[in-house]
C-alpha cells in the first residue's frame, strides 16, 4: 500500500497559516492553533487508515456515513468530526483535499476567511 500521509500532508499544508505537529501521537494539522485534520493509521489497533476532519454538524456527519459507510465513519474521541478512509487504490484524492479544506474553513479565524481563505 502506498503511504497516504504525504497526500494528506500536501492537502493540509497548502492551506494558509497551517502547521503540522503531533497530537496524541498522530500527525495533526492546525490553523491559528485550532485543529482541523488528523491522520490516523491503525489508531488504537482499529486497522483503519483515515484522515479525520471537522463537519458542520452531527446531521452532516450522519448523512455522509449513511450515504457511504465504506468511505466515512465516526472517529473515536471526536464527536463532531468525520473519518475518511484513505487506504487503498480507489481513494478520490480531490475529494479528500476538498474535505480537508472545508474542515480548515470551519476552524480558521474570520480574518483568514475574509482575506479570501483558500
Amino acid at each position: 500500500m502506498i503511504d497516504p500521509l504525504p497526500r494528506v500532508r500536501e492537502a493540509a499544508l497548502e492551506l494558509p497559516e497551517t502547521e503540522e505537529r503531533l497530537s496524541h501521537g498522530q500527525p495533526t494539522f492546525f490553523v491559528a492553533g485550532k485543529q482541523f485534520a488528523q491522520f490516523r493509521n491503525n489508531h488504537h489497533g482499529d486497522g483503519r487508515t483515515v484522515v479525520c476532519v471537522r463537519v458542520s454538524s452531527l446531521d452532516e456527519q450522519a448523512m455522509l456515513i449513511e450515504a457511504a459507510p465504506e468511505t466515512y465513519s465516526r472517529p473515536a474521541y471526536m464527536p463532531t468530526w468525520l473519518s475518511i478512509s484513505v487506504a487503498g487504490a480507489e481513494v478520490d484524492w480531490d475529494h479528500v483535499a476538498d474535505r480537508i479544506a472545508a474542515s480548515w474553513e470551519l476552524a480558521a479565524p474570520r480574518r483568514l476567511l475574509e482575506a479570501g481563505g483558500r
